[in-house]
Formats: structure tokens, sequence, C-alpha cells
């Protein structure tokens, strides 16, 4: 089975949920402690063997380009004031993966901004990885979806046991048992109502095959003339197969505000720097 090689993370959003602070800085570089929540994303890619990261953004967000490029002015003036542990981080992530850029013109859904990376995936399996996802887990959530994609053949996307009460703000899968992690979608259904067909929401990590491609170009657009992710997801299942694996890991939904914050927290409760302090601080308030 062909390894995973390239990845894709849609970045053309608006990101009106952080507005004001979105209006001049594009979402993907807020930051979770001091890295922008994109290089933990593309950190992740890298780390299941990613080497080719294609960015689907807009107009806007070069700045996100920027961010993964070389600076030399800024690693000039790091060395020059003797910062070399710094200048060494900064370069490193220039040079983490081969990062290219595609346009999407028009926010026409997430099924069109994966189906502007065509050109750039070609003829093989990719995994498509969404920035409001963070999730820190011991071995990455993309390798672990990676490594299922290879022992199985089929195309595997991230789920995620939510509280019944929370199955409307998810898509949401069903099927019989593969193994402990693994099930066979059967349905998949986009933000139920009620009746939700299981608790197992799909998170923003999908490993798929090229085939999605031909899948895409066929849906109809729905709501908002959106083509939906989700809908080419259930032509896939139906067809030819696809799997849903359970991760392990914790995943904070960076797209919220409240994700964010608590995002910021788990991150720093991990840096030596800042437990302690962070932890008396929590303290003195809750008092």
């Amino acid at each position: 089975m062909a390894k995973i090689r390239k990845a894709v993370i849609p970045a053309a959003g608006l990101g009106t949920r952080f507005l004001p602070a979105t209006k001049a800085v594009p979402k993907e570089l807020l930051p979770i402690v001091d890295r922008p929540t994109i290089q933990y994303i593309v950190e992740e890619a890298v780390a299941a063997g990613v080497d080719e990261v294609i960015l689907v953004c807009a107009r806007g967000k070069d700045s996100i380009v920027d961010h993964f490029d070389i600076a030399p002015e800024l690693e000039a003036h790091l060395g020059r004031t003797g910062k070399e542990a710094l200048r060494a981080e900064m370069r490193a992530i220039a040079k983490m993966a081969n990062v290219v850029t595609v346009r999407q013109q028009e926010p026409l859904g997430l099924g069109h901004a994966v189906l502007c990376a065509k050109a750039l995936v070609g003829d093989e399996p990719f995994i498509v990885m969404l920035g409001d996802d963070i999730i820190d887990a011991p071995v990455p959530a993309a390798k672990q979806l990676a490594s299922c994609f290879e022992r199985n053949g089929l195309g595997t996307i991230a789920l995620l046991e939510v509280p019944p009460s929370e199955t409307h703000m998810y898509g949401v899968a069903a099927g019989p048992a593969v193994d402990a992690r693994t099930i066979r979608i059967e349905r998949l259904v986009e933000k139920p109502k009620k009746d939700a067909p299981s608790n197992l929401a799909v998170i923003g990590r999908y490993v798929l095959p090229p085939r999605i491609f031909s899948v895409l170009e066929q849906v109809k657009p729905g709501v908002g003339g959106e083509i939906q992710l989700t809908d080419a997801l259930a032509v896939l299942a139906r067809e030819e197969g696809l799997l849903g694996y359970r991760f392990e890991g914790e995943r904070h939904d960076a797209g919220d505000r409240f994700g964010f914050l608590k995002a910021n927290i788990a991150f720093a409760l991990q840096r030596p720097d800042l437990r302690e302090p962070l932890l008396a601080y929590l303290r003195s308030i809750a008092g």
C-alpha cells in the first residue's frame, strides 16, 4: 500500500468566530502559547511521514506562507544578538516540510477546498488535516490514521466519542466493528438534528484515496452552493468502503473560543517554564 506523502490543509476560512482578532491576522496564525495553530498541524503531518504540505489558501493569507519561509533579516538579528537557539528554531520551521500553496478563489465549502488541491496531489493517497482540530497524542493522530490505511487499503477518517447531546455539532458515523478501534462505515450523517446513528463524531483528519477527487467533481452543491466533503465520503463508503478510526489522544477545538482557551492552558501546562506559575495563578483565581 502506498505511503502517505502529502497533506492537504484547508486554510481559506475567514475566521469570523475570532473577530476582531482575525480582521488582519489569519486565524491559522493565532498562537497556542507561542506557536501558531497551523504549526501544530504541520508538525503532526511531518511526524506522520509527510514531506509535502499543500495549503489551500485565499486572498489575505500570504502571512501563513511567510511563517514557513526563511526570514533572513530576523535570523541575522537573532545571530547578532546571540540568540542562536532561537535562530535555529526559526530555520527549522522553514525546513520542516516542502510547503506549497493553491488558491481557493471562492468559499465553496470543504469539499471544494480539497478539490482545489487535485493537481498538486496527483494520483496518490493523501491526508486532509483541518486546522481547527489540535490533537495531542504520543503517536500523532495523522500517523495513526495513515497506519490504519496502510493496513487495510481503504480511506480512513478520524472518529471521536462525544456525548449524545453534542452529536448535532458534528458529522456522525456508524457501522460494524473491524477491530477495537476501527469501524467500517455504513452510515454518515452531517450534523443530525435528532436520532444520530451513533456518538462517533468525525474529526478533522481524513486519509483519502485519489478517487475522492472524481467523486467531489460529481457531488452536487448543497446549501449556500457549497460542495460538502461529507457527501463525497458517503459515496466512497457506499461504492468502495470507508473506515472510521477512533484515534488515541486529546482533541482540542481551536476553532471555538473556549476550546482555544483550553488548548492554551493544556499546552502551557506541559511547558516546564510555565507549568508552576500557571498552576499558582489558576489556584489563586479559583479560590
